[in-house]
């Protein structure tokens, strides 16, 4: 396997703020350590002084410029485009002199999907087309509590595929003459690549994050794609047997 994520993400994800207020002093230095390497730091006023490590690039060192200054805060963009913010408060003698930041569990997520999106193929059998345009699952993979379904899109027509909607569902493999078809969906948690359009003649990856699951016998997992004003609708069938064999990702460095 050459690549299973990649770590380059353009956009900036935001991080919800941190529960933990930040203490510092004059006297001595508060240590923060991040869980990737720190690409920006914004400090709120200049009463906060900061140094970066160039020898550790994930550290940043903190420490009060004066006194009882008011309450400010301080942000820090990491190399996986998520962004940090925290309360900082002067305190003669703070509790804690080091930080040690986890990755927020949404930048991780994202990180993952949007590292995905463009692995090379891992498995085959499921798939649909209609009208010169197809969908198929080419890969799935586990972290943890998350389960990442890799698909792609391809519009070999010359007519623009907008989706009206992407859905994921547990369905009953067989009903009876009387009886409804039971179905639950599932919601993502989050969805990377264009879901909105596949161009004429072209092709989309989208990587969509699920919350971990197996299913019973007999049950499947179904995709159902949608075309907005249009009859070119698409609908692909995933086995326990696919998903068992999720290949496992690799722990974010």
């Amino acid at each position: 396997m050459k690549r299973i994520v990649l770590l380059a993400i353009i956009n900036l994800v935001l991080v919800s703020s941190m529960a933990q207020t930040i203490q510092i002093t004059t006297d001595k230095t508060t240590s923060l350590i991040f869980p990737f390497a720190i690409s920006h730091v914004d400090r709120g006023t200049k009463d906060v002084l900061v140094q970066p490590i160039k020898e550790s690039d994930h550290i940043l060192m903190v420490k009060a410029a004066i006194k009882n200054f008011e309450p400010t805060n301080l942000s820090v963009v990491t190399a996986d485009g998520s962004i940090y913010s925290f309360p900082v408060h002067y305190e003669a003698t703070p509790e804690l002199m080091m930080y040690n930041v986890p990755a927020a569990k949404n930048a991780s997520l994202q990180t993952y999907a949007n590292g995905i999106l463009d692995n090379h193929r891992t498995m085959w059998g499921m798939q649909d087309h209609s009208w010169n345009v197809s969908s198929s699952v080419t890969g799935i993979y586990i972290k943890d509590k998350i389960i990442y379904y890799q698909l792609r899109l391809n519009n070999k027509s010359s007519i623009d595929y907008d989706i009206d909607f992407l859905r994921f569902y547990i369905r009953d493999k067989r009903k009876g003459k009387r009886t409804a078809t039971q179905e639950n969906e599932l919601k993502p948690l989050f969805i990377a690549g264009n879901i909105s359009q596949v161009k004429a003649i072209n092709k989309n990856m989208v990587v969509v994050a699920l919350e971990k699951f197996t299913i019973p016998d007999a049950k499947y997992l179904a995709i159902e794609l949608n075309e907005k004003n249009g009859g070119r609708h698409l609908f692909m069938k995933v086995g326990n047997s696919k998903i068992i064999r999720a290949i496992p990702l690799p722990d974010l460095k």
